[in-house]
């Protein structure tokens, strides 16, 4: 594994990509609770709090960018709102352990003050014993999306970053560790260093959620981003493995695409091919469960090759 090979176009790993025609084992989940004519979608992966399993997905109207993390609980297919949870202000929710508490994060929008009538955002994140004690005790910089967590068997914390502008671009991945989560804040995350071989200029990505492989290597569930000519957004799944020993990583590869899932509606006609991975849980038969939103108005979930096996 080398941080060295040759950068590799969204085209270019379509391409490579040999499971175009497979849809069988995706279904749709179905979301109860959520309100009136609310779409729910870029979901996570389901995850156990206090015996139950919950699901967080961003819910919204289907002509609007304002939306809430709702909690659903349940199990498989069907998932219903818990009302005794908050519902965050938030888009594109995550979540993760760490030193044993759910830490919860997702996207902030808001009035940017430097451009009077546009909006900003920024990833902030919540921490509690369960779902009910969340509080609010950090964020990341303004305009970056896809800041991800994970605790190393020390105890430290890897946190992915994606800055854009500048530096990044229209979206590249960083990576920085952090003593404690108490380090979590804008100055550690603009340091983050960047994987400069995983997107051309014109493209972008991020990753979505991390996972111990053994030993220093950390599986990354990830998309990555392109536009076309007619200014259509284009969303893969993908996934990489990286070393935080030697901050090696692996080649992208797709793992997933919008043909893979069932058919169904789209926010907006340029959303049609557009899935953000939400969640991987791996089996033991080598399989994996994909949860994602899909064209930005449903969650499904595919069962595909875990991407980490053997790794």
């Amino acid at each position: 594994m080398e941080n060295t090979q040759t950068l590799r176009s969204c085209l270019d790993l379509v391409a490579q990509f040999n499971h175009r025609n497979e849809k069988d084992t995706a279904s749709r989940l179905h979301f109860y609770g959520a309100g009136d004519n609310k779409d729910v979608y870029n979901i996570t992966a389901p995850f156990e709090d206090g015996g139950a399993q919950y699901i967080a997905g961003r819910v919204e109207s289907r002509d609007s960018e304002y939306s809430q993390v709702v909690f659903f609980k349940g199990s498989g297919y069907e998932w219903t709102a818990d009302d005794a949870l908050p519902r965050l202000n938030l888009q594109d929710p995550f979540v993760c352990r760490i030193d044993g508490q759910l830490v919860v994060g997702g996207v902030e929008v808001f009035d940017d003050e430097e451009t009077p009538g546009q909006l900003n955002y920024r990833t902030v994140f919540y921490k509690g014993e369960h779902l009910a004690d969340l509080q609010r005790f950090t964020h990341g910089p303004d305009r970056m999306k896809d800041i991800r967590l994970h605790q190393l068997a020390d105890g430290r914390v890897l946190v992915m970053t994606r800055p854009q502008g500048a530096v990044g671009g229209r979206g590249k991945i960083g990576w920085i560790i952090l003593d404690n989560l108490s380090q979590l804040d804008i100055a550690h995350i603009e340091q983050a260093t960047i994987l400069e071989q995983q997107f051309l200029p014109e493209e972008w990505g991020g990753a979505n959620e991390l996972h111990a492989l053994g030993g220093s290597k950390v599986g990354v569930l990830a998309h990555i981003a392109r536009y076309d000519e007619k200014g259509d957004r284009h969303y893969h799944s993908a996934a990489f493995v990286f070393d935080w020993s030697t901050g090696e990583y692996s080649p992208m590869k797709i793992i997933a695409m919008r043909c893979n899932f069932q058919d169904g509606p789209s926010k907006r006609p340029d959303l049609e091919d557009v899935i953000f991975s939400g969640g991987l849980v791996r089996q033991a038969d080598g399989k994996a469960r994909l949860y994602c939103g899909v064209s930005d108005a449903e969650g499904h979930v595919i069962t595909i090759d875990d991407p980490f096996q053997n790794v």
